[in-house]
């Protein structure tokens, strides 16, 4: 496993990150001793950074993530977690939700501090409460232990400028914004270091995307992104090429990310990309891929309020 600098935190982060959104039961029901040993699994193989919310399964994940991480020595990875995000269509930013997500995430995960709490899915607020208030309030949280380094999350790229103009944090958090069908990430990359904040991605296989079953009918994606990326994984199959390990390899190759996010409740799944982490991409697959996906390059969909788009 390659360990990465996380932006001004100090810390040597795996490139390859555990998402732990699928213990939650996201995308489908899931075992809990199967989900427990998952992340037994990506311990053991090198990843020791985990990103959960008590979004994810409205708190099952974390529950979950919690009694996995019970029997782990606590030194063995670095935790992060969420506030602002509790339900579809629920959020919160005030600084008093944010004071009790904290102590309730705490509770759940049976941790004593957080290492990494971020703001999750910015867009969906105020963008001007989540600088003079929620951001304030983690910062109390970070001078009372609770807390050691404060981060935030969302889709539109526009949202990080906006609030780092305002307010320093530590870390970004970005999905389906440094993979092969979208790599705007990295126009963002310079100011991002210049700023010192670490940077993270998720979701290397853009949501369900880059995979052989497609993606799923929730998908917020175009139809002409979805059909492309069909046929991209139509073109890798032909080869006997596997798209979602060729995405997973390319998100990892990518410069200037500290860690790269994959989710999975299946302990076969995550063995398979903690191998596939070990060799880079096939540069002949990914040049094939990207000529198919070169059309529908960098084009996303809105996400939260017009205004943070």
């Amino acid at each position: 496993m390659e360990y990465r600098p996380l932006g001004p935190t100090g810390w040597q982060v795996s490139a390859l990150g555990f998402g732990a959104s699928s213990l939650g039961g996201v995308f489908r029901d899931v075992d809990e001793a199967a989900a427990i040993r998952t992340v037994h699994v990506a311990l053991d193989g090198g990843i020791n950074l985990i990103d959960v919310s008590p979004f994810y399964g409205l708190t099952r994940a974390e529950t979950v993530l919690g009694k996995a991480l019970a029997t782990v020595p606590r030194e063995r990875y670095y935790l992060a977690t969420k506030v602002g995000r509790y339900g579809h269509d629920e959020f919160d930013f005030s600084a008093e939700r944010v004071v009790q997500s904290v102590d309730q995430s705490l509770q759940r995960l049976g941790v004593e501090v957080i290492d990494l709490i971020q703001c999750h899915d910015i867009e969906f607020g105020s963008l001007d409460q989540v600088v003079s208030e929620t951001l304030p309030a983690l910062e109390h949280l970070r001078a009372a232990g609770k807390v050691r380094a404060i981060g935030i999350t969302g889709l539109p790229l526009a949202i990080f400028p906006a609030v780092l103009d305002r307010q320093r944090v530590d870390t970004v958090l970005s999905y389906c914004h440094g993979c092969l069908n979208d790599t705007a990430l990295l126009d963002l990359l310079p100011d991002l270091t210049a700023r010192g904040v670490g940077v993270l991605n998720a979701s290397p296989l853009a949501m369900g995307l880059l995979s052989h079953r497609g993606a799923p009918g929730w998908h917020p994606a175009p139809a002409v992104v979805v059909a492309q990326c069909a046929a991209a994984a139509a073109w890798c199959a032909a080869r006997g090429a596997d798209l979602p390990r060729l995405a997973v390899q390319y998100s990892l190759s990518l410069p200037g990310i500290a860690s790269t996010f994959v989710g999975t409740a299946s302990p076969q799944h995550i063995a398979d990309n903690l191998a596939w982490a070990t060799t880079p991409p096939d540069p002949e697959l990914v040049a094939g891929v990207l000529q198919i996906l070169q059309p529908v390059h960098n084009l996303t969909w809105p996400s939260g309020r017009p205004e943070n788009n």
